[in-house]
């Protein structure tokens, strides 16, 4: 089921982790690891592109025009098991 929920706030973790946060409150992980061999998100394979993630109208972007579909983030993202801070090196935009 596509639920349709803007972000209002991610952080890019390593590995092609984006962690995301929902209008709803929820906080989920995506996996962007699948995605980076399809295009046009085989461009954020160079680690310093896929830093450059933003929220623009409710979804994530990057440098480029390049976005994906917020239902995708949602549908296809985990609940976070532990939505405390971390000490990892991730980049957060709200």
């Amino acid at each position: 089921m596509e639920t349709l929920l803007d972000v209002v706030r991610v952080k890019v973790k390593p590995k092609y982790m984006l962690e995301l946060e929902f209008e709803n409150g929820e906080v989920r992980l995506f996996d962007f690891t699948p995605y980076l061999n399809k295009k046009p998100f085989d461009r954020l394979k160079e680690t310093t592109s896929f830093y450059g993630a933003h929220v623009n109208y409710g979804t994530v972007c990057w440098p480029g025009d390049l976005d994906i579909a917020p239902e995708t983030l949602y549908d296809n993202s985990v609940p976070m098991a532990d939505t405390s801070p971390s000490n990892d090196l991730s980049v957060e935009s709200a």
